[in-house]
């Protein structure tokens, strides 16, 4: 009763810090995609620092090329992909199978190699001239799979450790797929995993399972652990890599709201991208607080950043630092924002 009483106090306290967090960054700008191209889900740049690079609704990995070209084609996901019929597609439709729907993104510094999870297709590599895609692990498939299968469902989440070129990518869900979203999420699947993928050997390993709505995943700067998010389950889970705990989990963070991707910063910190829900089923109608939490290694928050002013009520999907720029995504905007900390 006790340990209840000690979590409520900690949601409740998280929660007035949400709300009324001093806090605060100023937008400088939008950068805004071709239309109608929506969804800018996953954020990176590359080793000489240009970017952002985005993954967009019809397939394509897009490269911001400065405010006077916007985002110009870097790549695509799907080898079977139409200019003719996918270009301008809409998030959801039953083309992006065909055409891809690339989530995470990540940068293999060494190489220049790009690494994306695409939610259809699988593990993609995109050369570093960018252009068509390498199948790394095959395409997902539309049946439920085992839980130890290496043949992949829902891709979401990635991320590459600077140090080892290892890639470590989620699967949101062993039963649904994209176009199932509003099911999942309103469900209590509890079927996904944290997968391994080393590029060296072409070994995969799934590392964790039973993750409800696995979703973004982050290597520590010492690659002793990699962090993942569980939408669902509103927490952090991490799984130790190295040292005596290697190969066992425990929960980083326990979280009010709804974390979605996670990214490691050049301090060596994180920010998580969290959707905190307020209000019920009933009227007043539920609404969406999207906000960035920058956490330590340790596990402690050290900011919260209200991201209403940039998204409104629609949910965040991911927060990014880069050269003491902060940048954010969402899976439901047309634009990707850029803003400066207080």
């Amino acid at each position: 009763m006790m340990k209840i009483q000690m979590t409520m106090t900690i949601s409740a306290t998280l929660m007035i810090f949400l709300l009324f967090s001093p806090s605060m960054a100023i937008l400088i700008d939008r950068l805004l995609l071709p239309a109608p191209l929506t969804g800018p889900e996953s954020l990176a740049f590359d080793r000489n620092g240009e970017g952002p690079y985005v993954g967009v609704s019809d397939g394509r990995v897009l490269k911001y090329a400065g405010p006077n070209q916007g985002f110009k084609e870097y790549g695509y996901t799907s080898p079977n992909r139409n200019k003719t019929i996918c270009d301008g597609l809409a998030d959801f439709s039953t083309l992006q199978a065909t055409c891809g729907r690339p989530l995470g993104l990540g940068f293999n510094y060494q190489t220049g190699e790009m690494y994306v999870s695409d939610a259809y297709r699988g593990l993609i590599k995109i050369g570093p001239n960018g252009g068509p895609p390498t199948q790394c692990i095959r395409a997902p498939q539309p049946q439920p799979q085992p839980q130890n299968s290496t043949t992949f469902n829902f891709l979401d989440g990635l991320d590459v450790d600077p140090n080892t070129g290892i890639i470590y990518f989620t699967e949101a869900s062993l039963n649904y797929q994209p176009k199932d979203t509003e099911a999942l999420l309103s469900s209590r699947d509890r079927s996904g995993r944290l997968i391994s993928f080393d590029p060296s050997t072409n070994q995969t390993r799934v590392l964790l399972t039973g993750l409800a709505l696995a979703g973004g995943v982050a290597v520590n700067r010492d690659g002793s652990f990699v962090l993942v998010t569980e939408f669902l389950a509103n927490r952090i889970q991490r799984f130790w890599l190295k040292g005596a705990r290697a190969n066992s989990s425990d929960i980083f963070l326990q979280l009010t709201g709804s974390p979605d991707n996670i990214r490691r910063n050049s301090r060596g910190q994180f920010w998580v991208a969290m959707n905190t829900i307020i209000g019920g089923p009933s009227p007043p109608r539920p609404t969406i607080v999207p906000s960035g939490l920058r956490i330590s290694e340790n596990g402690v928050i050290l900011q919260i950043l209200p991201l209403s002013r940039e998204y409104g009520s629609d949910p965040v999907s991911e927060v990014h630092e880069h050269n003491n720029t902060l940048y954010a995504g969402s899976l439901r905007s047309y634009y990707v924002t850029v803003s400066t900390i207080l």
